[in-house]
């Protein structure tokens, strides 16, 4: 049973990064074919809010019985869920996309490697989690890497290549995202994964939309292709439903070490695709920062935590 459910685990794990990878390539085709990066984190931060409510629907008709199909959430939690999705979902979302629609392909899944260095800081500053000689070199090879990235991005005269405004965009996510785990993540516990996700993107569509409703309605629907819609419904289905429903399933069963690792793999699905329909290039420059980031990241996935070294001295 055990086998069966760590099983379970690695392949959603797996398969969650791999769509995060493909949606990368994707999600860019789609935005400089007819949509915006305005309107697609629009449609995102929507379309999760209704697939994950009409998941909560389809759960009480099933079993038949609200008590036993929804977790009941007090109007307090209800309220600090929108703390929780301006960190996890609203800056997460709004910084990855928009920077996405900016920079290269390639770029955007490198720096998505970066967040468990965020992570690490704000462990550190918030949790109070020690920073071992492992974290500090991780963290210091990380940023090289991610220094390199940017100054490949500054340099570079092609956008295959990458923009630096995007660059920082979409560490600007990885790093609201870190800050979202920091602070919420002992209570986002509390509940399942689909009544974290109803509330969380609820509350994140009430706080978009106001601000994005007339800029998706100008959009000129007559311009966009039949391939950017189903670009866009990858991307809402797959890249925000189905993936935040597999990366929880695993993150039940697996060390969060071992989920960090599996960051490794939208880097290599997004390169891949990118280079290979010439939406993007991969240069020397870009795999050395991959290599500097990967290197950092695992530094820092390796050390010990508080609780680790708590256990050493008992």
């Amino acid at each position: 049973m055990e086998k069966n459910k760590a099983l379970t685990a690695h392949l959603s794990i797996f398969s969650a990064c791999a769509i995060w990878g493909l949606m990368s390539p994707l999600g860019k085709d789609a935005m400089t074919h007819g949509l915006d990066g305005i309107t697609m984190v629009s449609f995102r931060v929507m379309g999760g809010a209704i697939l994950f409510w009409l998941t909560t629907l389809v759960m009480m008709l099933v079993k038949g019985r609200r008590r036993q199909a929804v977790q009941h959430v007090p109007w307090r939690d209800r309220l600090t869920f929108a703390g929780a999705a301006v960190f996890g979902l609203v800056c997460n979302q709004c910084c990855f996309t928009i920077g996405l629609s900016l920079t290269s392909p390639v770029n955007a899944s490198i720096v998505t490697t970066s967040m468990p260095i965020f992570a690490m800081i704000l462990s550190f500053l918030i949790l109070r989690e020690p920073i071992t000689w492992k974290k500090a070199v991780g963290v210091a090879v990380g940023c090289a890497g991610a220094l390199t990235l940017v100054l490949t991005s500054v340099n570079a005269a092609d956008a295959k290549v990458g923009d630096v405004r995007g660059d920082i965009l979409v560490m600007c996510a990885q790093l609201s995202y870190a800050l979202f785990l920091s602070l919420f993540n002992r209570f986002i516990k509390k509940y399942d994964i689909v009544t974290v996700n109803r509330w969380m993107f609820l509350w994140a569509t009430l706080l978009v939309w106001p601000f994005t409703a007339s800029h998706v309605m100008h959009t000129d629907w007559q311009a966009v292709p039949l391939r950017s819609w189903l670009e866009a419904g990858y991307v809402v289905v797959f890249g925000t439903f189905v993936g935040y429903l597999l990366i929880v399933t695993a993150q039940k069963v697996l060390r969060p070490t071992v989920v960090s690792i599996y960051n490794y793999v939208q880097p290599a699905v997004a390169v891949a695709v990118t280079v290979l329909t010439g939406m993007g290039v991969f240069k020397p420059t870009q795999a050395l920062a991959v290599l500097l980031v990967f290197v950092g990241v695992w530094l820092v996935t390796k050390s010990k935590s508080r609780r680790d070294m708590e256990k050493g001295l008992k």
